[in-house]
């Protein structure tokens, strides 16, 4: 078919899901149609609490989530001296692989309610040692694990190394907590007269045995653990921060937007550790309570994204049917962690068997975070018979960031700025063709897939997604080796 008519024709069929193309003799150069809806994206987004998607009914049709997020106590994790749960952990990941999501999941420490110990019923047995503090002056005091005990903490980090032997790299594990200390794993010991944290050097043991036992599983530190943050965060863990959003749930002269975070994150030396790990969020209670107490949504939000978010627990709460809210959280999740965009891509028009195809493309991301996962940009010729070419671009799509604003400012107090686009990254590839590849027009397509497979798993911010998850763009002529006029 000669250049010209076949690049007419397929003028008319791309129209539908790009914004423009151009072509002629020599080149042809796309740019896609973006789009704004939320994208079910691995690594990133909305976190169901304790269910699956499938079975969180208070989760509505319209927010996509790919990651189910646990906490598990001790009791639950090691019902037996060395034996791992391992039938209560399997279902719970082959749970969240069905509901098309992966599990995030901290192991509980020490629990502050009453009959619900977190220690498992052989600790003593064991070897281990308990100690009996109060929370808000609870009466009677509460066993917790003594983990300055060298046999109670080696039990403990027993525990952390089983898991990662098994679980490490999971391929249905998103990332794991770095808990185990302190109330609800969330190393601190508030409220509590007689509880004091375990001796540094011992939460550092904890730490440590954490990041021995995960090395290909991402893991998140709490923020407001002082030094044991910054010793996680330096060693390459991410970091999450419960109450996004407080504006007076725990006092009315103290909260967490204006004199927990802008301290603490300075403090531990977090604020880029954004762009080599991942940042997690839950609100201090539930959702609701920012429209019940009518707080600012957009600042809330804009703040979490500032702060370079990709993951938001919702709870699992019950969202309330307030038209403002959903179409600020939308707004929200539409940027919460990374969202590519092919702005542009442009290829010749012909080329020839045997012969190297260069492709310039355009990318940004237009989301909060990076993409921390080691996928790569690749191309797909598929030929008019269905024979299919692959080809991998050079591009690290782990190192397109998104933009970034000034935090903790006056101006950024009194309102949070939209965050910025990324740069635009330009990606220039030769790529070697097969000299026995069959002449002919083929459908050229674009898709970011995994490291070690060549399925797309990732969703692009732009229009014309097929069912296989490929993006076609465009198309281009084969010819035979050695052709010539």
């Amino acid at each position: 078919m000669p250049t010209r008519r076949w690049c007419c024709v397929f003028l008319v069929c791309l129209a539908s899901c790009c914004a423009n193309v151009v072509a002629d003799d020599s080149q042809v150069v796309v740019k896609p149609a973006v789009t704004t809806e939320l994208l079910a994206n691995p690594g990133m987004g909305w976190e169901t609490f304790h269910r699956t998607s499938k079975a969180d009914k208070n989760l509505p049709a319209w927010i996509p989530s790919t990651v189910c997020y646990y906490r598990w106590s001790w009791r639950d994790l090691e019902p037996q001296p060395g034996k791992l749960n391992t039938q209560f952990l399997d279902k719970a990941l082959k749970d969240a692989h069905e509901a098309g999501q992966k599990v995030a999941f901290r192991i509980k420490g020490f629990s502050p309610d009453i009959g619900r110990s977190y220690n498992p019923t052989w600790l003593k047995a064991a070897g281990g040692r308990e100690i009996l503090v109060d929370y808000n002056g609870s009466k009677p005091l509460l066993p917790i694990p003594d983990f300055d005990d060298p046999a109670t903490l080696n039990l403990q980090l027993d525990l952390i190394r089983q898991l990662g032997e098994r679980y490490d790299g999971h391929p249905d594990l998103d990332h794991v907590d770095l808990g185990s200390v302190g109330w609800w794993g969330e190393w601190h010991m508030t409220r509590s007269k007689v509880g004091k944290m375990p001796a540094p050097e011992n939460c550092q043991k904890v730490i440590d045995a954490y990041l021995n036992a995960f090395k290909k599983t991402p893991l998140l530190m709490l923020i407001g653990a002082d030094k044991m943050t910054t010793y996680a965060t330096q060693h390459g863990t991410g970091w999450r921060a419960d109450s996004l959003g407080d504006l007076g749930t725990f006092s009315p002269t103290w909260n967490h937007m204006h004199d927990a975070y802008p301290v603490s994150i300075p403090q531990t030396r977090v604020q880029e550790v954004w762009k080599t790990a991942p940042i997690a969020f839950e609100p201090p209670a539930e959702v609701s309570e920012f429209v019940e107490k009518k707080w600012p949504l957009r600042w809330i939000f804009n703040y979490g994204l500032a702060l370079h978010g990709s993951y938001f627990n919702g709870k699992s709460g019950k969202l309330p049917s307030d038209r403002n809210l959903q179409e600020e959280l939308k707004r929200f999740l539409c940027r919460l962690g990374y969202r590519l965009v092919l702005n542009e891509l442009s290829h010749p028009a012909q080329v020839k068997a045997g012969d190297k195809l260069a492709i310039e493309s355009k990318w940004q991301n237009v989301g909060s975070a990076p993409c921390y996962q080691p996928y790569r940009v690749a191309f797909l010729l598929t030929g008019q018979q269905g024979n299919r070419q692959l080809l991998f671009s050079q591009a690290a799509v782990k190192h397109w960031l998104p933009g970034s604003i000034e935090l903790f400012t006056k101006d950024f107090f009194e309102q949070p700025k939209d965050l910025p686009p990324g740069a635009v990254n330009v990606v220039n590839d030769s790529l070697q063709l097969p000299p026995n590849i069959a002449p002919g027009e083929y459908t050229l397509s674009v898709g970011i897939v995994g490291a070690k497979d060549e399925n797309p798993v990732v969703k692009l911010a732009i229009a014309g997604r097929a069912k296989d998850g490929w993006y076609p763009v465009s198309k281009i002529q084969i010819l035979p080796a050695g052709f010539s006029r």
